[in-house]
């Protein structure tokens, strides 16, 4: 092919989506900490996922029509830093598209080379070593190649894909953390997928989703076992066995069921399985579990109760789980972590929009019961869910700046990896009359040191910088479990260990003990100049194990004020604030 119109691009993007969608699991093994975050390729992918159904029955032969119809859904879909830069990409394509039906390799090249500059500008701080570097290197050496010669678009995506995997295999050299744990870099190698696909498209090789015609030989060429190096996992860990999930009503004795205690079940579960998530609420208790042997699980599990619902799925065949753009299991089981129907009125929005507007309101992206009413009770006018593993997308905060209904909406993200979305949809926010804007915080406990600053009364300019302000004043901690055997900062983690990370992400301690591991980090973070410590606790903390934890810091820490609290969030057992 010489040129391709809009139809040519719809087939090599499809292509390139459904490529990344066949593995993007082996994306989410590249991560960079032991802790159970690895979701950029799962981000990347709902990303993609949005902007292909919005353009795959589109008929339209012009690339300008195809082009700017996929970058508004990409946008909209947009979730997690990798997600947001890759739709941001596909953006500044279309803007190079403008006003053509149709485009030649030297126009493909300028059009990626666009998609470049616009990726960079939606950064504030451009990181090389990154899914950044590979779209600047792999489209400026497009460029150059096409200049010369009568090149197809074939052989022009073969040289592009060529040099996009020579940048993500010289990651680890620019960014020293991914050389440290010995991967390269997880939304480079997303990006490498893509382009993968779509050159297989060009060649007459279309990629379709589930197929693995052209991956029988294992993970996408992209990917050599070097890519991973020390993050590769074994298949008793993440990624690999069955995803079970069941709801059980509990029995009693009179019912031949044995007495429940939640503490010695939720035990059993992380003795047999990875990824653990129990809620147990009065007489049901909701599972969510990565076991290779999940007839041991429900065998268990049927002693104490009788079974709602099951579902097992293969992990090994997950991408299923996403059939036009549905959540995948592990989202799916994180978001129903919290009875978010409880807390936010889901019908406000309609009941208000013929009402006056709030004068100020802010959003907070919460994970956990105890976090919910937090941020409620300090005012939030609307939760989004969302945290680790779980971004929300540009679209879920469009939503909730409406449903706000006021003049000037804040958005506390709360998170690192969710400061881009929520600052694309600050962007695209078409309400004259609501200004939108984000406060950067990138940890809950700087969420909620700023919205004890909000007054919903105050001056909209005061009370911005004021929020903003206080999230210098608090440093944050957490404590998690690691996911394998590494070496980072100085620091051998052990897997399924406990580990204790400062807010920069440095790791400062690793311990069989959690309480240990919390009490190690503590010390870590506070000086002379420390005055307040707050721990919240999440759903692996008993209620019991809070007196003998409050009691500890207390004797640790005499000058300090202490405050413990339940936040039932998953993933982290605690989450440290130091002001």
């Amino acid at each position: 092919m010489k040129t391709i119109n809009g139809q040519d691009f719809k087939r090599l993007f499809l292509s390139g989506a459904n490529n990344l969608y066949n593995h993007y699991p082996e994306v989410d093994q590249l991560n960079v900490f032991p802790v159970p975050d690895g979701d950029t390729g799962m981000n990347m992918n709902l990303t993609l996922t949005s902007g292909a159904k919005e353009i795959q029955n589109k008929a339209e032969t012009s690339i300008e029509i195809i082009a700017s119809s996929l970058a508004t859904a990409l946008v909209m879909g947009a979730r997690g830093n990798s997600g947001t830069i890759t739709c941001q990409i596909f953006r500044g394509f279309a803007d190079g598209v403008k006003g053509k039906n149709q485009i030649n390799v030297r126009e493909l090249a300028a059009a990626f080379e666009r998609g470049r500059e616009v990726a960079y500008k939606a950064v504030m701080r451009p990181v090389e070593g990154t899914i950044l570097t590979v779209i600047r290197e792999a489209s400026a050496a497009l460029k150059e190649y096409v200049k010369n010669g009568d090149h197809s678009v074939e052989d022009a995506l073969d040289f592009f894909l060529k040099e996009a995997k020579k940048s993500l295999n010289h990651t680890p050299e620019l960014l020293p953390i991914l050389k440290e744990v010995g991967v390269v870099d997880s939304g480079g190698a997303g990006l490498c997928i893509v382009i993968e696909g779509m050159a297989k498209a060009a060649h007459g090789n279309f990629v379709e989703r589930n197929s693995q015609d052209d991956f029988e030989d294992g993970p996408s060429s992209v990917l050599t076992p070097t890519s991973y190096a020390g993050a590769q996992v074994s298949e008793d860990e993440e990624g690999f066995g069955y995803c079970t999930q069941f709801l059980l009503r509990l029995g009693t004795p009179e019912d031949g069921k044995r007495p429940f205690f939640e503490k010695r079940f939720r035990n059993f579960l992380n003795s047999h399985g990875k990824s653990v998530v129990m809620i147990h609420d009065q007489d049901i208790v909701k599972v969510h579990v990565h076991t290779l042997n999940p007839g041991t699980m429900l065998n268990y599990a049927q002693n104490y109760g009788e079974f709602l619902s099951i579902v097992i799925e293969n992990m090994s065949e997950e991408h299923r789980n996403i059939e036009n753009g549905l959540k995948a299991t592990d989202i799916e089981g994180n978001l129903e972590l919290s009875r978010r129907h409880k807390l936010i009125d889901e019908e406000k929005k309609e009941e208000e929009d013929n009402t006056p507007l709030q004068k100020l309101a802010f959003i907070a992206v919460s994970s956990g019961e105890g976090l919910d009413e937090m941020f409620l009770e300090l005012g939030a006018s609307t939760l989004v869910s969302g945290g680790q593993t779980m971004n929300p997308s540009v679209e879920d905060f469009v939503k909730a700046i409406a449903r706000c209904h006021a003049e000037n909406v804040y958005i506390l993200p709360n998170n690192s990896n969710i400061v881009m979305a929520a600052s694309q949809a600050c962007d695209l926010n078409q309400n004259d009359k609501t200004r939108a804007r984000v406060i950067p915080s990138k940890t809950l406990l700087q969420g909620l040191e700023a919205a004890m600053q909000f007054a919903p009364d105050g001056d909209p300019e005061a009370i911005y910088n004021e929020m903003k302000g206080a999230l210098k004043s608090v440093k944050s901690g957490s404590v998690t479990y690691a996911i394998k055997d590494t070496d980072i900062d100085g620091v051998h983690i052990t897997k399924d260990y406990y580990i204790g990370m400062r807010d920069d992400k440095s790791i400062v301690s690793c311990q069989k003990n959690k309480a240990e591991t919390l009490f190690e980090l503590v010390h870590a973070m506070v000086d002379d100049d420390s005055y307040l410590l707050t721990v919240i606790c999440g759903q692996d903390i008993e209620d019991a194990e809070l007196e003998t934890l409050s009691q500890k810091l207390e004797n640790d820490f005499p000058n300090l004020e202490i405050a413990l609290r339940k936040g039932n969030q998953p993933v982290y057992s605690f989450l440290v604030g130091v002001e």
